[in-house]
């Protein structure tokens, strides 16, 4: 029998443990390198197969924008594929937006992963990765296996071996427009390329205290409680750093069972945060 629903699947988050930027494409797409390590904070997705084609998004909490990632993933699949079903998809959305944490990319790469089950297309991870980087430009990491080396714009991933570690994530109320902050004349720039032995194995540093967020600065510019967000954890923890273009920041916390450092809570009303622990695969990898 065929299968007509999924339900509470999983759709992680990311931290950038460090982001370069090294470069610009003609396009005016920024060249990056960076390395990505999915966490434990998760929203979740639940899918329904249609039989008469139609796409629809259902809030199960704070309202999303009207037209999300997840459809415009929805709509590309089911236009590449050329399927005739169609789909209910909703989200418990759990992972703050405009924290550069990857929620919407992710929660795309999700719906990719159910609709390529539930439409049985049976689609390798390559191929929906060609449709996820049209979505955008962190999707296709959501769609791997789990730690990765990324370099381009998002595109070019070299899984990389990281055990799971302890990070406090804190964000303060205000989103950022990434937008804006690579237009920021702020923005930092890495002249060397990072070489993966710098921050991985016996001889590297860890990638979370390797390299910088070469998009920190100008986020600090854009909004001055990114720096009080670092600031509150680096008083903790010794050092933090913002993920992607912000506003969440983290701090290592540790290797093993537990943290080293309890999480500390939210400095006040209006912040969001939690202890994460990095994962060392996505949880949907063996679909």
């Amino acid at each position: 029998m065929a299968v007509l629903a999924f339900y509470d699947l999983p759709a992680p988050a990311k931290l950038n443990a460090f982001l370069h930027v090294v470069g610009r494409r003609p396009d005016g797409y920024h060249l990056l390198e960076s390395a990505m390590l999915p966490i434990d904070w998760c929203d979740l997705l639940h899918a329904e197969r249609r039989n008469d084609g139609h796409l629809a998004r259902h809030d199960l909490g704070a309202p999303l924008p009207e037209d999300d990632l997840c459809l415009r993933a929805a709509r590309a699949l089911q236009a590449a594929s050329g399927s005739t079903f169609g789909a209910d998809i909703s989200i418990d959305k759990r992972v703050p937006w405009g924290a550069g944490l990857g929620g919407g990319s992710s929660d795309a790469a999700t719906t990719l992963i159910a609709l390529n089950r539930l439409w049985a297309l049976d689609w390798p991870r390559a191929k929906l990765a060609r449709i996820g980087l049209s979505i955008g430009a962190d999707v296709p990491f959501f769609l791997g296996a789990g730690p990765a080396f990324a370099e381009g714009v998002g595109e070019r991933l070299t899984p990389i071996d990281v055990e799971p570690q302890w990070f406090a994530v804190l964000k303060p109320p205000a989103g950022l427009d990434t937008g804006a902050i690579f237009r920021s004349p702020r923005l930092g720039r890495s002249d060397r390329p990072a070489r993966m032995e710098s921050f991985t194995g016996g001889n590297g540093c860890a990638p979370w205290a390797f390299g910088r967020n070469d998009l920190q600065q100008a986020a600090e510019d854009a909004c001055h409680e990114v720096a009080e967000a670092r600031a509150f954890l680096a008083a903790r923890y010794g050092s933090a750093r913002m993920t992607g273009s912000g506003s969440a920041v983290f701090a290592w916390a540790g290797s093993g069972e537990e943290p080293t450092v309890a999480w500390p809570g939210v400095p006040r009303e209006g912040w969001q945060g939690r202890m994460c622990r990095s994962l060392a695969s996505h949880p949907l990898a063996d679909w």
